[in-house]
């Protein structure tokens, strides 16, 4: 367990210099005991104390990388247990299983083509896992290498017998994969592959508890970069363990201080899917899936990223005047506010009724239309002035501009406020886009 705040307050040299941001040394004591700052942050700490305080101030769950360049993927290095009280930081890892048994190569390279762009993001699988199925080490090795050959991205070799897993590692070490997996029958064998190859190393118990005295082996045997596997397979102990190892993360526990793997194993996809949704949720540092069809994993990157996205700070397009086709100085003009969500929404039926237009994004902070209005974040004079702002009188003739349909009670306001522009009250919805313009503009 962590060292309370009191307990960290008798090792700090007592100065209340105020100099960590903190009014005494007690209160930034405290704040180390709950994972809130950083004992770098005391300038006048000694090293015997440092060393005294080492298990306060690491965090409670370890980061681990696997991969390298451009593809490094960051795991762990978590402090919430729920995403409100602060964010999750690093996101899921979504791995794709490719079998030695089967063409690696041409599996590989679909799999590296997986990248999906929606609501102005981009999302990208992570990470392939060749798995051992063939009991052939030269076959693996040679698998490894093809899948190697055909993404940058991160890999994990899965593997339990270090003989099979020795020339495969050893073969791509320079790309620092993860090694699954040290149990209680290979782990020493598995400890001296990683440390070799100075790779990760991925830890299987059969339950919470012998995968808690698994680690404390393996972490005495030198080996630091762990990803842990309580060995269920089960959703819903899979689930129970998850939320264990966070808990006990969060509380200190150090056996538990580290990244999760876990395994989806149902065979339906979409069924798969939602296990592995529920995986992504509570608490998986990495999800290992079979399904690799875009449409599938679609919807689980999509949870991914707004699972974590900062609560606090909404998605966001840039404020500003787009064009959506071939504009003209006759196009017409949409006004909406600068939420992803709302403007992309917006531009997709924009293009959809096949009339070139402007869409003005107003700053509301990443809010949507009806929230921003309340927040009056949305009213006449923030239009008129990002309508000023943007130069749209030098871009249009017409002087005629459309509000959405939620907030008709602003027409007035923002005709007064614009100088003496139009205002045209559009469809409350996105969807009547196509057919409001179709009446009013072709």
């Amino acid at each position: 367990m962590g060292l309370t705040g009191l307990e960290i307050f008798k090792h700090l040299p007592k100065t209340n210099c105020k100099e960590c941001g903190f009014p005494t040394c007690l209160a930034f004591a405290m704040a180390l005991a709950s994972g809130k700052t950083s004992l770098d942050l005391c300038p006048y700490v000694t090293e015997e104390g440092k060393a005294a305080l080492e298990s306060a101030s690491a965090p409670p769950i370890k980061l681990v990388k696997v991969g390298t360049g451009d593809h490094l993927l960051e795991l762990g290095d978590e402090t919430e247990l729920f995403r409100h009280d602060k964010r999750f930081f690093h996101p899921t890892g979504v791995a794709v299983l490719i079998s030695d048994t089967g063409d690696a190569a041409a599996e590989a390279a679909a799999f590296d083509e997986l990248e999906f762009d929606r609501v102005g993001l981009h999302y990208v699988t992570d990470v392939v896992a060749v798995k051992c199925d063939s009991g052939d080490g030269a076959k693996f090795k040679a698998a490894v290498e093809a899948v190697a050959g055909k993404t940058e991205k991160a890999m994990i070799l899965i593997c339990e017998d270090p003989a099979l897993l020795e020339g495969a590692a050893g073969a791509v070490a320079a790309r620092k994969p993860l090694l699954y997996a040290a149990t209680a029958d290979n782990y020493e064998k598995m400890v001296e592959l990683a440390k070799a190859n100075e790779c990760p190393l991925a830890v299987r118990g059969e339950d919470l508890e012998k995968t808690a005295e698994l680690v404390e082996k393996v972490v005495a045997l030198g080996q630091k970069d762990l990803v842990l596997d309580s060995g269920a397979r089960d959703t819903s102990k899979v689930l129970a363990d998850l939320t264990q190892f966070r808990r006990g993360a969060i509380k200190k526990v150090r056996a538990f201080g580290y990244p999760t793997i876990t395994f989806t194993t149902k065979e339906d996809p979409l069924e798969e899917i939602v296990q592995a949704g529920v995986y992504l949720s509570k608490y998986a540092s990495v999800v290992v899936l079979k399904t690799a069809k875009k449409e599938h994993l679609l919807p689980l990157l999509s949870w991914r990223q707004n699972l974590y996205t900062d609560p606090q700070k909404p998605i966001a397009v840039e404020a500003g005047l787009y064009e959506v086709g071939e504009v003209t100085a006759d196009s017409p003009v949409y006004c909406t506010t600068n939420f992803s969500l709302t403007y992309f929404i917006v531009e997709g039926e924009v293009e959809n009724s096949r009339v070139p237009s402007y869409i003005l994004s107003v700053d509301t902070g990443g809010i949507s239309v009806l929230t921003a209005y309340a927040d009056n974040k949305f009213s006449g004079e923030i239009i008129a002035k990002a309508m000023k702002d943007a130069g749209l009188e030098e871009k249009v003739n017409h002087k005629t501009i459309v509000l959405p349909g939620h907030v008709a009670v602003l027409q007035g306001t923002l005709e007064e406020e614009s100088g003496g522009w139009k205002v045209l009250v559009g469809p409350r919805e996105a969807a009547g886009i196509p057919k409001f313009a179709k009446e009013k503009f072709e």
